[in-house]
């Protein structure tokens, strides 16, 4: 990083805060919302494109798959190039394939717009906390990342909501042609706007790139093809067989490599090896959770996609109300602790719904699950995101927000398919009360996860005398300018 980029980055001039904090928000929400958001349009889709039930999948899991896969590959690719311009790029292609697939004229070809939707999320994705922290001076830093960690949060549980009121109350295309003024609204303010900045400038790892991006490929694909092929199909296990392998061998090759897309010394601290950890658990549990309950809400208790969204807004909206003071109190008294009551009070909030889930229950008793579990997913994202930048060195910022990003695609895939599987095994969707009996059991799984990432984030270093979150780095001293950036 040079001189003047790290001086951005501690003053937060050259960019523009205000403006970081709106462009990447809006970029992340953009990324964040696609990942649920066709699920309660898929009738209407099939409706209109035809097409059976795997084809109707694959335009959930076509975008799932080229996102987990490219997220390290674009960060790379921003941290050797200029994260404004990849970020750029990102916007370009992720807005060019939302018109593409709203004007898609068959089901083969939304599914590779989506594809291709993916690619350009993956590009934008990790881009926008490298370019927000560069932005934000360090002693504001709690406070953007909760506004940025509530707008993504509340894309993330939305998802369902947004899809199913768009396509109930105008069409399915929507649900993409959304995202096009959103794109070129900030194309040219991300140019204006937003500070240019680099990584460590080594070159590309090929080798690296290729047994991730394999390695990960084999992994999501097994994963988001095991519920509806099968566990037992051959490509799955394949595909989970050959990801697996490639991932392991990514694993040695970087810790020889001279210059690794991703040090594999950066496990070694247990401020990133905690967060990543505790990220991977809180998606696993929360996707698995909202994918299931948006069905419960509609197929069980009878209400329209925008009844059910809006029955859900004490959970989905919470992100909105708290991420900015879970920002706030992050600065205060420390990212850890912050983290860790978010993920126990979000397993609390899933156990209790899993404790009162039947086919006649009211909303009034629903509500104290909602509310505990919005609370916890809002005290979770904005200091999550602190610990995750403020791990590793600043020039190594864009690389961990790809590796924590990657994460949690795959915990939200292997979320699906774990609760989808328990869920298909305990009860189905036969009659309202088959429902309840698979999902009151996927549920506790969810809870359960869900604490385990809290127990993860209590293996987080404790906050220092100096008020300051700990950058452990076991291997050597971390430089100056990582202890003055590690507010958390």
């Amino acid at each position: 990083m040079s001189q003047q980029t790290e001086q951005n980055a501690r003053t937060g001039r050259g960019g523009g805060a205000a403006w970081a904090l709106v462009i990447t928000s809006v970029a992340g929400f953009m990324a964040a919302l696609d990942n649920l958001v066709v699920t309660t349009a898929l009738p209407s889709i099939r409706e209109d494109l035809g097409g059976g039930l795997h084809d109707l999948e694959w335009t959930v899991s076509a975008y799932t798959l080229t996102f987990a896969v490219l997220l390290m590959f674009g960060a790379a690719l921003g941290d050797r190039f200029g994260r404004r311009r990849l970020f750029l790029v990102g916007i370009t292609i992720f807005t060019g394939a939302s018109a593409a697939a709203a004007l898609a004229p068959g089901i083969d070809s939304l599914i590779a717009a989506r594809a291709v939707q993916g690619a350009g999320a993956a590009i934008m994705m990790p881009l926008t906390l490298t370019l927000l922290t560069a932005a934000v001076p360090v002693a504001k830093r709690g406070m953007a990342y909760g506004i940025w960690g509530a707008v993504n949060g509340l894309a993330i549980a939305s998802g369902p909501l947004i899809g199913g009121s768009l396509t109930e109350h105008i069409s399915w295309q929507w649900i993409f042609w959304l995202n096009v003024p959103l794109g070129f609204a900030l194309l040219p303010l991300a140019r204006l706007r937003l500070a240019e900045s680099y990584g460590t400038g080594a070159p590309l790892d090929i080798p690296g790139t290729l047994l991730a991006s394999g390695g990960l490929f084999g992994i999501v694909y097994g994963l988001v093809r095991g519920p509806a092929d099968g566990w037992t199909g051959s490509l799955v296990l394949t595909g989970l067989f050959a990801g697996g392998t490639l991932l392991v061998g990514f694993v040695l090759y970087s810790t020889r490599a001279k210059n690794p897309m991703l040090p594999m010394r950066l496990f070694r601290s247990r401020a990133f090896s905690g967060i990543n950890a505790a990220s991977m658990l809180m998606f696993l549990g929360m996707f698995g959770s909202i994918f299931l309950l948006s069905q419960y809400m509609q197929g069980v208790l009878g209400y329209s996609p925008t009844e059910a969204g809006l029955r859900m807004l004490p959970w989905t909206g919470m992100p909105m109300l708290v991420a900015p003071i879970a920002g706030i109190l992050a600065d205060r008294i420390g990212s850890r602790p912050v983290v860790a009551t978010g993920l126990f009070l979000q397993a609390a909030g899933l156990a209790y719904m899993a404790s009162v889930v039947a086919v006649d229950v009211s909303y009034a008793a629903q509500l104290p699950g909602l509310i505990s579990s919005g609370i916890g997913m809002a005290l979770f994202f904005a200091p999550a995101s602190h610990l995750v930048m403020s791990s590793v060195r600043a020039s190594e910022q864009g690389i961990a927000s790809g590796a924590n990003n990657a994460l949690r695609e795959v915990g939200g895939a292997l979320g699906i398919a774990v609760m989808g599987s328990i869920f298909s095994a305990q009860g189905g969707y036969e009659t309202g009360q088959s429902f309840v009996d698979g999902l009151r059991p996927a549920l506790v799984t969810g809870a359960a996860v869900v604490a385990l990432a809290g127990v993860a984030a209590l293996l987080i270093p404790a906050r220092r005398r100096d008020g300051q979150d700990r950058a452990e780095d076991p291997t050597e001293q971390a430089p100056e300018p990582v202890l003055e950036m590690a507010a958390h």
